[in-house]
């Protein structure tokens, strides 16, 4: 089963907390797909990686970048994995037909957004029936996470 973990956001947008997660995602040797609620948050995201820390440095691409099988990041709003991934970030209330072909599963959301927080309730429920491994990591106000379940 895919280990699915929820990234509850309190304190800071997805914006500064993805890309310190995805650090995290290639420091480790994995490859990931972020998926986006439509085209336009893939390539805001996309401009987003490329300027958060100019000190940092997160290779990625997009369908306009090209080359999907040699990006160890790929940003899409699409559900599709033309890189290999094996860990799915899914963001802006994106879903995945199927997550088993992946480790880990990374769901973010905005604890701020009432919706959202209910989307993420409900997707809990169904992974759970569906015997996946659940996490849940809660944002603190030092932009770090604490385990909650």
């Amino acid at each position: 089963m895919t280990e699915v973990s929820f990234y509850h956001l309190l304190h800071t947008p997805l914006e500064r907390a993805l890309p310190k997660l995805i650090e995290k995602v290639l420091e480790s040797g994995a490859r990931a797909v972020i998926r986006t609620g439509s085209a336009e948050r893939a390539e805001a995201l996309n401009s987003v990686l490329w300027i958060y820390d100019q000190d940092s440095f997160v290779p990625h691409g997009t369908a306009r970048d090209g080359n999907a099988a040699e990006q160890p990041v790929w940003i899409t709003p699409e559900d599709e994995n033309p890189n290999g991934a094996d860990i799915l970030v899914l963001t802006d209330g994106a879903v995945a037909a199927d997550i088993a072909g992946y480790r880990r599963c990374l769901e973010m959301f905005d604890g701020r957004d009432e919706a959202a927080v209910t989307d993420a309730r409900r997707r809990w429920t169904d992974y759970k029936a569906a015997g996946h491994a659940l996490t849940y990591w809660q944002q603190t106000e030092r932009d770090g996470w604490e385990k909650k379940a």
